[in-house]
């Protein structure tokens, strides 16, 4: 597995990494899933405080507590469920981010976390206080290095304009190429780009077209438009999977890719993709097959 640095802030993450929130909640049987991510090479783990009501970052721990030193942990903050457990509200603030993050650390069984990111904002937020929120934890050593999720380009340049933040995550794969025309400006600010979503919910798997015939539709694409350009893809790429994570790894800018695994299978599924060679030139030559859509809101 191939590393690359997260930002410019020295630390190095495996090109796949596990976005955690699919893993089941029963402790064992997620351990075998994190067990086998680990043995094909993969050491970068996200989760959030969010997921399962931050029962996913007990499983998390669970499963990684005796391997703390080979891995790449980072979680999320910022979403806080009501007492009720009815639904969440949004608290960027800076006693909420220093509270919630000795919660987190607990769950996940840990002293500190590699990556700590601010799982959403608005330009209504203040980000300066979220920022100082970030570099007090950094001081503290309970953090190594922070940064955002988000899609809004006008969000990120601020937050990206006021701090040092090491990444951006990202929703970016072949059937939503919108964050491209930012990834200069997050180089600019010396961080690097996470992505998600980068199989376009299977849609970039052997099981597209059956999952095309499921759907509405994704982004911008009609249902009839996906058809056709699935079938293309499908049609030009051997194995679509390798196609979709090589399309995205393509950009420097990239520091890795997050897969959601929920088995085991979809660990060596995936992985296997991930070893597989994919031209320059069929990379190229896919662009004239599929939408170069840009955000139409929360622009700068």
């Amino acid at each position: 597995m191939k590393k690359r640095e997260l930002g410019q802030s020295g630390l190095y993450v495996s090109e796949i990494g596990l976005g955690c929130m699919s893993l089941p909640p029963n402790k064992e049987e997620a351990k075998k899933i994190v067990d086998a991510a680990i043995d094909h090479g993969i050491s970068y783990f996200d989760t959030a405080d969010l997921y399962d009501k931050g029962a996913n970052e007990v499983v998390v721990g669970h499963a990684l507590k005796d391997k703390r030193q080979d891995i790449f942990l980072a979680t999320k903050v910022g979403n806080k469920w009501n007492e009720d457990g009815s639904g969440w509200v949004w608290d960027s603030s800076k006693s909420y981010i220093t509270t919630q993050v000795k919660e987190s650390l607990v769950r996940l069984q840990t002293e500190y976390l590699d990556l700590y990111q601010l799982h959403g904002g608005t330009m209504e937020d203040d980000l300066e206080e979220a920022v100082d929120a970030f570099e007090s934890l950094k001081k503290e050593g309970l953090i190594r290095a922070y940064g955002i999720s988000s899609i809004r380009p006008n969000v990120i340049d601020r937050f990206l304009s006021t701090s040092e933040a090491a990444s951006v995550m990202m929703q970016y794969s072949m059937l939503d190429r919108r964050p491209e025309e930012w990834f200069k400006l997050i180089e600019g600010h010396g961080a690097s780009v996470v992505t998600r979503g980068t199989l376009a919910k299977g849609l970039l798997t052997a099981e597209a077209m059956k999952r095309v015939e499921q759907s509405k539709g994704y982004g911008e694409y009609s249902k009839e438009a996906l058809i056709d350009t699935i079938s293309k893809l499908d049609h030009y790429a051997e194995d679509l999977i390798s196609m979709a994570l090589a399309f995205v790894l393509q950009h420097k800018q990239v520091s890795a890719i997050l897969a959601g695994a929920s088995s085991q299978e979809q660990i060596a599924s995936t992985m296997h993709a991930y070893h597989q060679s994919i031209s320059a030139n069929s990379l190229e030559q896919v662009k004239d097959l599929i939408r170069d859509d840009r955000y139409t809101g929360h622009r700068i």
